[in-house]
């Protein structure tokens, strides 16, 4: 079954914003990875190992396909497709480069995907608007267990669930926490609370995981371990951070205001101007942009902007969708036409304009 509708509706759950800090919080991912007892790991085995473990996997999981789940083996899509499920936090860029049986089940609503034979042979994946852990973690751990039902997962009763990477390896849970830091990337304040996260067992990273930059000022918070800690524990130290981190934002966009407002004014609606009438618009120039404007509305300083229209546009920046909304590949620089024209369209007509 291929995901035309995946692509078609650019539009996911977590762009909608939601709940207290969601001008700060863009989303709460949990993630479980499961193994399979007595096969070897992906990263170990054969094409025909990947091919009886996707089989076996694959077995339980159509089952899910009444309750409205879509499935999608890597091998029947397109790379450019695969791309944009990328772009859209859908599936892992490892996934999407597997040479081996790969797949993803996906929920009508995209708050969850499971992907089949990623780094492990199962990886449950929640994702929710705005500051969400609790609830996040639920559903996953619904979906787990309704999983561990049908499958012979690999556990073992002094390490946990066994995992490819030994990181992974008790719970078996990465729970992140994506946010929208301009103030103290602005102020630099981000370059001592990045290691200062690291020495509390956490992690900060790009909105794409580990080894991904953080364009739009936009980083991912997540744990580091998982052995040793219970799930409750694990959500509630990253809580505890996250927590730490809104309240250093909200001060640094405070002192902003104050101290340099007219500059933070001119900077904002310069960002607003260019992505509302750019004819040539880099991605890098776009990501900037988005997180100015997006700090200029939680500022109450734009008002006739909606801010999941700017949710949206972190992934329609991306060339993958812009090549399958042009419907063709494209050059940089046509990359830059297509993504300054979409940008023109999205922001054309605002509140004040619709209503005058």
């Amino acid at each position: 079954m291929g995901n035309n509708r995946y692509i078609q509706n650019a539009k996911t759950g977590w762009m909608v914003p939601h709940g207290e800090h969601s001008d700060i919080v863009m989303s709460t991912r949990i993630r479980l990875a499961r193994n399979l007892t007595g096969f070897r790991f992906p990263i170990a085995f054969s094409d025909e190992q990947a091919e009886e473990v996707g089989r076996i996997v694959s077995k339980a999981l159509l089952s899910a396909e009444e309750k409205g789940y879509s499935y999608t083996r890597m091998n029947e899509i397109s790379p450019l497709e695969r791309q944009t499920l990328v772009e859209k936090h859908l599936i892992s860029p490892q996934l999407s480069e597997a040479e081996h049986f790969g797949a993803v089940l996906l929920s009508k609503d995209e708050t969850i995907s499971i992907m089949v034979n990623e780094e492990d042979h199962i990886r449950i994946q929640c994702i929710f608007p705005g500051l969400q852990l609790e609830s996040a973690y639920q559903k996953a751990d619904e979906t787990d267990s309704s999983l561990e039902e049908e499958l012979p997962y690999a556990f073992d009763e002094e390490f946990g669930y066994l995992t490819s990477c030994p990181s992974n390896t008790g719970t078996g849970m990465r729970a992140s926490v994506m946010l929208h830091l301009p103030a103290l990337t602005m102020t630099r304040q981000i370059n001592r609370i990045v290691p200062a996260v690291s020495r509390l067992g956490m992690v900060v990273r790009g909105s794409y995981g580990e080894g991904s930059e953080a364009p739009g000022n936009v980083y991912q918070v997540s744990n580091q371990l998982t052995l040793g800690k219970s799930e409750q524990e694990i959500l509630a130290e990253l809580a505890n951070i996250v927590s730490r981190l809104i309240s250093l934002e909200r001060k640094a966009r405070e002192l902003l205001l104050e101290k340099s407002r007219v500059a933070l004014e001119n900077r904002v609606f310069r960002a607003l101007g260019t992505i509302s009438y750019a004819r040539l618009l880099p991605v890098a120039e776009a990501a900037r942009c988005l997180s100015d404007v997006r700090l200029g509305i939680d500022l109450e300083l734009i008002e006739d902007v909606d801010v999941t229209i700017l949710n949206e546009l972190m992934i329609f920046m991306q060339s993958g969708f812009l090549q399958h909304y042009e419907g063709e590949e494209l050059t940089s620089e046509e990359l830059d036409i297509s993504r300054a024209k979409l940008f023109r369209e999205r922001l054309e007509k605002r509140p004040s304009e619709t209503n005058e």
